[in-house]
């Protein structure tokens, strides 16, 4: 099993009166560690038009980090593919690519937020087909020799060579997604598939056996990785880590739950706040690697999991020392 953590989302609590500037500087800092505790990925969100300033801008923010280190995978997890120009993305990624020295991971997904479509002037309705269109786009703009892909939704010529090319032959793409439809077009499409955080193991399971499925009854080839996404934290006890992270864990839950459905939600419900605490992974390092390990025993030890510990407000030295935990005292025992 690989380790990785992130999501960067640079996001300002109320609670937080830190320039946005220091959050930034957080996120490289954080960065580092990740890298110096010798953990395999690195990982931001994105999204726009929030007041707290939830990183919007994946690319620029991933080129820092690649400038940052030296080994660990870096990637986007995920970008909102319906929202992005193919072109800009297309050269965007490859030079991101080549500033890590063939580093980087590209999530995309279809995206959600109603304002976020209407603002950039994106029909939402069309959200799954652009993403589509976008995965083959960027697998054209990659290749050698002119643009031969002709976009159903951008007017791109194609005479035209998109570049700079990537350090390796293409980007690997990553799709996000829980439905049916959204985890076989991965398995058609892209080189991965994430699963998110509010998938149960037996659920996440289920999905992986339907992705080797299609893609063994298609005759696609080549190499494809399971992601998985779940929040958590080590600390000293169960109940310390859970008072450790609970205040940023709980805030970002809340600002989902905004973004997702467009409205104010002022206060998760007693319910949804025990669920939330029910997913997460806490814990000593022991407790903490035992719950790994069932994900490991259902999925395989080929899954790439993404135990995010960036929670907004908790601090750089608390997210530090855990993070070196997960590395020093977890990752050995996976």
């Amino acid at each position: 099993m690989q380790l990785g953590t992130g999501l960067f989302t640079a996001q300002q609590r109320p609670d937080d009166d830190r320039e946005m500037s220091a959050l930034y500087d957080e996120v490289l800092a954080v960065t580092r560690a990740i890298e110096d505790a010798g953990l395999d990925s690195a990982w931001v969100s994105e999204h726009h038009f929030a007041e707290d300033g939830y990183l919007s801008a994946t690319m620029p923010t991933l080129a820092a980090m690649a400038a940052e280190t030296d080994e660990i995978e870096i990637g986007s997890c995920v970008a909102l593919g319906p929202l992005y120009d193919p072109i800009r993305l297309a050269e965007d990624a490859a030079t991101v690519d080549l500033l890590s020295d063939d580093r980087l991971t590209l999530g995309l997904a279809i995206g959600s937020n109603p304002r976020e479509f209407d603002v950039f002037g994106v029909p939402r309705e069309e959200r799954a087909e652009r993403l589509a269109d976008l995965v083959e786009f960027l697998g054209d703009a990659w290749s050698e020799g002119e643009l031969g892909y002709d976009s159903e939704f951008h007017d791109v010529p194609t005479d035209v060579s998109i570049t700079p090319r990537p350090a390796g032959e293409h980007v690997p793409v990553m799709l996000g997604g829980a439905a049916k439809p959204a985890v076989r077009r991965a398995a058609r499409t892209a080189d991965a598939w994430c699963a998110p955080s509010s998938l149960s193991i037996g659920a996440i399971k289920k999905r992986v056996e339907d992705i080797r499925t299609v893609r063994e009854n298609e005759g696609i080839e080549g190499d494809f990785t399971v992601y998985v996404i779940q929040h958590g934290w080590v600390g000293d006890s169960r109940e310390e880590a859970w008072e450790t992270m609970k205040g940023g864990y709980l805030y970002i839950q809340r600002r989902y739950a905004e973004i997702f459905s467009g409205e104010p939600v002022d206060e998760l419900d007693p319910e949804r706040r025990q669920e939330l605490k029910d997913q997460a992974i806490f814990g000593t390092p022991e407790q903490v690697t035992e719950r790994l390990e069932t994900y490991e025993k259902a999925l395989g030890d080929d899954v790439h999991f993404i135990f995010r510990t960036y929670h907004p407000g908790v601090g750089t030295d608390a997210m530090t020392d855990c993070i070196h935990r997960l590395g020093e005292e977890v990752a050995p025992e996976l």
